[in-house]
């Protein structure tokens, strides 16, 4: 008896998936629960679990296919047993899935004389893709005869020693590239900036953070006492931590602060709900869970939905400054930068000091420039005497 399996329900605002890969192939054996195959919406990876134990007897749609909620992905033979699963196929007769197909007709290709990196000797994409660049090796050195002549190169030996591979963008980098350019074409941002001295916060991290850690079972980093001074001066501005709406300007009465992240995938900015009644510890647990979460793919739309303000910390990366773009609906973003020794002067004197830039991008729509500019410096008050933040005076 075969049983279909379908595309889910995607989440909302969702009409289509791209399918990425298929981890089970025709002949296997899979039991209720595993994971079938990867679905890439514009948010999120979604996994196609097995609803009953069987074979998997056909798959309907190859890697790259768009797909909408309902269609049929595969189908499941849920009467075989175990013992019946089919043999795996050797690697001349494994499957090739349409666009390997078509790239390989394309470039005029054996495919038996491919290495197939997927199971059972399977060829993918990045398999077709890998073997062309290796045959593109450098010409010959030219004989003296050749020297002489001084005889153009051929346009293929040309095209050799400057390779190109085409790949398709991934939906969540799509989306990401639509969100920015929608930013910057229906806002009025701006960017203001400031620098912070965290020798404070450095001195009080240092102090404090293996007795943290052996407490909260989570490391003490710099982040939650961005948020916690991020929130400070939101409320005292709260302009800052509103939406627009059309004609309507949206007062958000609480803070969500996405964090943003970077996977191999993209960009994504989980949310922290209700920051401002989490703790230093609560803070840390939650990036420290997203962080997680970006790595195994196992995000979900829940956590990447809303948000009334963003920080952005391309300081681990190295950047020294940057104007960051805004997440909309949201109206700013804190950008944090590289932690640099710096000549200061306090009382007189010059003294060296861990400083580093921040940088507030902000919808002048919404935000007047002095606002922006006593927002930071909030930050930065905050920052350079966290006694504030812990007694919240």
């Amino acid at each position: 008896m075969s049983f279909d399996i379908l595309v889910p329900s995607l989440p909302e605002s969702v009409s289509d998936a791209t399918l990425v890969a298929w981890h089970k192939q025709p002949g296997d054996w899979v039991d209720a629960g595993d994971n079938l195959a990867d679905l890439e919406t514009d948010k999120v990876i979604l996994e196609v679990p097995a609803p009953n134990n069987g074979i998997l007897k056909q798959i309907v749609k190859a890697p790259g296919d768009i797909v909408l909620p309902g269609e049929l992905l595969a189908t499941l033979d849920i009467q075989a047993s175990k013992q019946t699963q089919a043999k795996p196929a050797v690697k001349d007769e494994a499957p090739l899935s349409p666009s390997v197909r078509k790239l390989v007709a394309e470039n005029e290709l054996n495919p038996t004389v491919i290495s197939g990196s997927g199971k059972h000797g399977r060829i993918l994409k990045t398999d077709v893709l890998d073997y062309l660049n290796e045959q593109q090796v450098a010409p010959e050195e030219p004989t003296p005869a050749a020297e002489t002549s001084h005889a153009p190169l051929s346009a293929t030996a040309v095209a050799s020693l400057r390779p190109e591979q085409r790949v398709p963008m991934t939906r969540l980098r799509a989306k990401v590239a639509e969100r920015l350019l929608q930013a910057q074409q229906n806002a009025a941002m701006l960017t203001t900036f400031n620098e912070v001295n965290l020798k404070s916060v450095i001195d009080l991290r240092n102090q404090y953070k293996e007795r943290f850690e052996a407490k909260h079972n989570v490391k003490l980093g710099f982040m939650s006492f961005f948020v916690k001074a991020s929130i400070e001066a939101l409320k005292r501005f709260p302009a800052i931590n509103a939406s627009i709406d059309g004609n309507d300007i949206i007062y958000h009465g609480y803070y969500d602060i996405g964090i943003a992240v970077t996977t191999p995938r993209g960009l994504i900015v989980p949310i922290l709900r209700d920051a401002d009644q989490l703790d230093f510890a609560g803070i840390e647990k939650g990036i420290h869970d997203f962080g997680s979460k970006a790595r195994n793919g196992s995000i979900s739309v829940e956590d990447l939905s809303g948000g009334t303000f963003t920080i952005t910390n391309g300081g681990i990366f190295g950047s020294m400054l940057s104007t960051p773009i805004l997440n909309p609906p949201q109206c700013a973003i804190l950008g944090m930068h590289a932690i640099k020794d710096r000549p200061v002067v306090e009382n007189g004197e010059i003294v060296i000091r861990p400083i580093m830039y921040l940088a507030l991008s902000y919808d002048h729509r919404l935000v007047d420039g002095k606002e922006a500019v006593q927002f930071l410096g909030i930050i930065k008050e905050s920052l350079e005497s966290p006694a504030h933040l812990l007694l919240n005076i």
